[in-house]
């Protein structure tokens, strides 16, 4: 019994950012409903797959989740859809509230249906803005808060992206937090209330906090950035056979360091010696630092670094990430038998609770999956199920993968 346990979420979204989000809702236990297009989440789509529509970035976005497919353009799926509302606690979108509102779904109809309802946009930039009906993804808001520029900067001087969608899933985080909070409002007050999540403003906000620097004051003291962040020696630091990741920080962790490696010719340095020394000259620390672990292999750092108590860990591919001794020991990936699909890795909810402890029910389902036993939920009937059906508002169950 996860601590969402009695919430029923009505999830219309697509891609990422959005079911990212509702995801860890169902996953904290919350019954999510996951309305999708008779073609489907388009994820549904990217491979490797080992059957259509069933692709991985689907299958590790979208479990503890329902599916029922409608075609929201006739008058008959959207009808459904306000059928699903009328009982539900939270409903979350990522199109724009401009399409919402061409569906006849805004919250100015939707709430008087159902005025507890929490109405939950998760969409490219806020509302009051000269950008409020701009379309938006996880690429374009990167490039417009700074994140290439930081990236060249540290690097080669060429503007390159994240390679994870980094905004999407912060941007989802965040949403996560903003659902409950309103959750909350609602069993306080009663009444439900829009909540909107823009990308740009959730992310400038997000890089400007470690990067806003000496832009924090007017006038300017600087033109912003975390210099240590932006130093091109803060990497992973090569060794004899590879690579090992490490953080000398606290001053303690320096003398331990410094013991450690015999260096206490740096100890009396004052670049080296005081954290306001090594903030001023962080690219000649940095630099010093990557000449020192060329020197041994990476398990000997591991293991001296380790009894040293300096914070290192191993730099890990995607591959290795997996054999990790510590997520092993955790089953942070579990190899679990989805009914169509077979055996899978799945992911860990990594939160744990003393009192509602969480444990995921539900593998990603197959598109529409679950439309029948969502529309008898609903009170709707055979006859018109069938209905439905023949009007082209949804489609029958594939019984033939069941």
């Amino acid at each position: 019994m996860g601590p969402l346990e009695g919430v029923k979420v009505v999830d219309m979204t697509t891609v990422l950012m959005g079911p990212y989000a509702t995801q860890a809702l169902g996953d904290y236990g919350a019954d999510v409903i996951k309305v999708e297009s008779l073609d489907g989440d388009v994820t549904r789509q990217i491979g490797p797959t080992r059957h259509p529509g069933m692709g991985p970035v689907f299958l590790n976005t979208n479990r503890s989740k329902r599916s029922i497919c409608l075609d929201l353009k006739k008058p008959t799926g959207r009808d459904v859809v306000l059928r699903l509302i009328e009982t539900a606690d939270v409903l979350v979108y990522n199109v724009r509230p401009q399409a919402m509102a061409r569906l006849q779904l805004g919250y100015d109809v939707v709430s008087k249906i159902n005025p507890r309802l929490i109405y939950a946009g998760v969409f490219g930039f806020g509302q009051d803005g000269p950008y409020a009906a701009k379309p938006a993804y996880d690429d374009l808001i990167q490039g417009a808060t700074a994140l290439p520029a930081l990236m060249a900067q540290t690097s080669d001087g060429v503007p390159r992206y994240v390679p994870n969608a980094l905004v999407d899933r912060i941007v989802g985080l965040t949403a996560v937090g903003a659902i409950c909070a309103s959750l909350v409002h609602r069993d306080r007050t009663g009444r439900g209330q829009r909540v909107d999540i823009p990308m740009f403003e959730t992310m400038a906000g997000f890089v400007m906090g470690d990067h806003m620097g000496g832009l924090t004051y007017e006038p300017p003291l600087d033109k912003g950035g975390y210099a240590r962040h932006l130093s091109r020696d803060r990497r992973p630091y090569k060794t004899s056979d590879g690579y090992i990741c490490v953080i000398v920080y606290n001053d303690k962790q320096w003398q331990n360091f410094f013991k450690a490696t015999g260096r206490d010719d740096l100890r009396g340095d004052p670049r080296f010696a005081t954290f306001a020394g090594r903030a001023t000259n962080i690219d000649r620390v940095y630099a010093e630092l990557a000449r020192i672990f060329e020197t041994r292999s990476t398990s000997e750092w591991l293991e001296l670094l380790d009894k040293a108590d300096v914070p290192v860990m191993p730099m890990h591919d995607l591959q290795s990430l997996l054999q990790d001794p510590h997520l092993a020991a955790t089953n942070s990936f579990p190899v679990v038998d989805h009914p169509t699909e077979g055996p899978i890795r799945s992911m860990k909810v990594s939160a744990t609770w003393s009192e509602t402890s969480v444990e995921v029910r539900r593998l990603a389902p197959r598109l529409n999956e679950h439309g029948p036993e969502i529309l008898r939920e609903a009170g709707f009937s055979e006859d018109e199920i069938a209905a439905l059906v023949r009007d082209g508002a949804t489609k029958p169950l594939d019984v033939s993968q069941a």
